[in-house]
């Protein structure tokens, strides 16, 4: 059987809860199945309402009138995610992991937990008429076969043609206080199914900062080469004095002499700068899984990127991210929690305005693939 892909959508309530990390690494460590694509949206009265028609079309309950009444809601549009995943039988295993909408009221010993909408779905009818429905929150939504998937997705695919990647439907009282921050979060965190990149959003949820664009993105070696271009002069200036020092002291050990001034400069200026060189191609081939100097060009390695928005986002989003060494990092941090080294530390994130400015640009922050995932897709499906 070949690979086919298959999408979950995160619902407005969910990401305004703050519950996308806990959804996000349900669905990584769980499944067998690669997440390929992912974008924030705001859906507009249209698209809800063609959505609603086509869930209305499969039968489903009570997902039409939640769809319609909650995407988009007085000529107001809410954030939802989707995010596509591709893998052999995905329709079945994610509906597997998502689970079923109740019709009946259950008590809470018989919640297992097990999937995500018995942890964060809810279904409440009234203990006089079982028929009515008080309170309705499917927290996530995905198709069930295959045929409801691709009609889905083509609808899904029409809608992003014309959308912007970075959502924008709030009114701040003073938009100038408003900072926006690039996050990303490592190719370490994608080595093997993992809870580990959920884990991660969930840790920065607790900056109140709200989630405004997000999406796959595998570095290209120009783009890793321009992104961490000013780390290269950093490493030259702190590297090389300090692997010129040593590499000295193992040469006056081995051969008995104490070297000059004169040579220790000259050590330094030639293998400490040459390590720290080193130390910087290990960082552009880890960033993006092509070696500078080597064929390889286009980007062999995953991260995911999330740009957040709020009051001073850019600080806060880094005082919940940690220095740059891990072990010199706070209890508490995602770098202190999650990261190995200085070069392995799980996740960056922009340190000003003016670094968030070059940083999306290199990133290409308002193109996405999802769209065209989703559409070659649905020409072939």
């Amino acid at each position: 059987m070949n690979d086919s892909l298959s999408y979950v959508m995160v619902t407005p309530y969910t990401i305004a809860k703050s519950r996308t990390g806990g959804v996000i690494a349900r669905l990584l460590s769980q499944l067998d199945l690669e997440l390929v694509g992912a974008q924030m949206i705001a859906p507009d009265a249209a698209f809800t309402k063609a959505y609603g028609n086509l869930l209305r079309e499969q039968g489903a309950p009570l997902l039409p009138t939640y769809v319609e009444q909650k995407l988009f809601s007085q000529e107001r549009a809410h954030r939802t995610l989707l995010l596509l995943f591709r893998g052999k039988d995905p329709c079945a295993k994610l509906s597997g992991i998502v689970g079923a909408i109740y019709s009946e009221n259950r008590s809470v010993e018989s919640i297992a937990g097990e999937t995500i909408r018995d942890t964060y779905a809810d279904l409440i009818v009234d203990h006089k008429d079982s028929q009515r429905v008080t309170y309705f929150e499917p927290a996530v939504l995905t198709p069930r076969n295959e045929k409801d998937c691709i009609n889905e997705l083509a609808l899904i695919r029409d809608f992003l043609t014309n959308q912007p990647n970075l959502v924008s439907n709030i009114a701040y009282p003073d938009p100038s206080k408003i900072e926006k921050t690039l996050v990303i979060l490592k190719p370490d965190n994608w080595a093997y199914a993992s809870s580990k990149p959920g884990t991660i959003i969930d840790m920065f949820s607790r900056t109140g900062m709200r989630i405004v664009g997000m999406k796959v993105h595998q570095f290209t070696l120009e783009q890793a080469l321009e992104f961490y271009g000013p780390v290269e002069a950093a490493l030259k200036e702190k590297l090389a004095p300090i692997f010129g020092k040593k590499a000295a002291e193992v040469l006056e050990r081995e051969f008995g002499i104490a070297l000059s001034g004169e040579a220790n400069r000259a050590i330094t200026e030639s293998f400490g700068r040459e390590y720290a060189r080193s130390q910087f191609r290990d960082i552009i081939e880890f960033m993006s899984g092509c070696r500078p100097g080597r064929e390889h060009k286009e980007g062999r390695v995953k991260t995911l990127i999330l740009v957040y928005e709020g009051e001073n986002a850019v600080q806060k989003i880094r005082d919940v991210l940690g220095p740059t060494d891990p072990l010199k990092a706070p209890g508490g941090t995602i770098r202190r929690e999650f990261g190995s080294n200085v070069m392995v530390n799980t996740a960056h994130a922009s340190d000003s305005r003016e670094s968030y400015a070059r940083e999306q640009a290199i990133v290409r922050i308002n193109e996405n693939n999802f769209a065209a995932l989703a559409g070659e897709y649905v020409a072939h499906g």
